[in-house]
């Protein structure tokens, strides 16, 4: 089958290092946390990340426990916020444990906050995700997502950006068992889940409500410094004139956004009324 011109640039544009490795092996989190040292945009956006994922916290969450990061990977989220403990379902040295998602150790009602970015379309069962939540989360506990956005746009680029990964709106159900972590997610799931099928999850998750979604402003930035898969197209030190554009792009992220942030929050139950 031809190559058609869009997958050719991209085939020339992805990281080197990336080339031949297992995207289920900790070598590929090496890797991307090689990139990311070298990549000062690329660090700002997810700085970025991380401080809109704690002012949602602090808005909208209450009570006292643990704030965990799943599915960490490279991320220098727990560095910037030393309080907040790294975790994926993969061994690493630079991570605080690790952590099954969908079967996570931990005591009930222990955690105030559940982060995780580029991680829930990665999830093959998110219902057994949701339970664990409703398990872990004090009262009023939240979990903040960023994940791919679902945009015109963003729609047309993921859904040609990773061999290993699909964008697919139309996906009937939100289990898919028959794949690994990694290989074969829907990086449209957070769209069927929390917009197409928000009525369904309604039903389904009556204690979790959604209290924030929207898409997010830094998207030239981190298209144009290759996130961690792709090389940097422009030089690091046009970071602070991008913020610039991006300020001015705002009103368009509705349309031009590569990513969104949703916050669920456990519902604190009412207190009974005396009689």
């Amino acid at each position: 089958m031809p190559v058609s011109p869009v997958d050719a640039v991209l085939s020339r544009l992805q990281e080197p290092r990336l080339a031949g490795l297992d995207v289920d092996t900790s070598d590929m989190l090496e890797v991307h946390r090689q990139v990311l040292a070298e990549k000062p945009i690329m660090r700002a956006v997810f700085a970025e990340f991380y401080d809109r994922c704690m002012e949602i916290d602090r808005e909208h969450g209450s009570g006292d426990g643990q704030r965990i990061e799943i599915g960490a990977g490279s991320s220098l989220f727990s560095e910037r916020y030393p309080e907040v403990v790294a975790t994926d379902i993969k061994p690493h040295p630079h991570l605080d444990r690790v952590l099954d998602a969908q079967a996570m150790d931990l005591e009930p009602a222990s955690a105030r906050a559940i982060f995780g970015i580029n991680c829930f379309h990665h999830l093959p069962d998110p219902m057994a995700f949701f339970g664990e939540l409703d398990r872990v989360l004090v009262p009023g506990g939240t979990c903040v997502l960023i994940e791919p956005y679902h945009g015109p746009v963003a729609g047309a680029f993921y859904a040609r950006l990773f061999e290993t990964e699909g964008f697919d709106r139309t996906q009937q159900t939100w289990e898919d068992s028959d794949r690994s972590i990694m290989h074969g997610a829907n990086q449209a799931l957070s769209y069927i889940v929390f917009e197409r099928d928000r009525a369904l999850f309604d039903q389904r998750c009556p204690r979790l409500e959604v209290v924030v979604e929207e898409p997010l402003a830094n998207w030239p930035r981190y298209l144009l410094s290759g996130g961690l898969n792709f090389r940097q197209l422009v030089p690091s030190r046009s970071g602070a004139r991008l913020r610039q554009v991006e300020r001015l792009l705002a009103p368009t992220r509705r349309w031009l956004a590569l990513h969104h942030v949703v916050a669920l929050r456990k519902r604190v139950a009412p207190t009974p009324s005396v009689s």
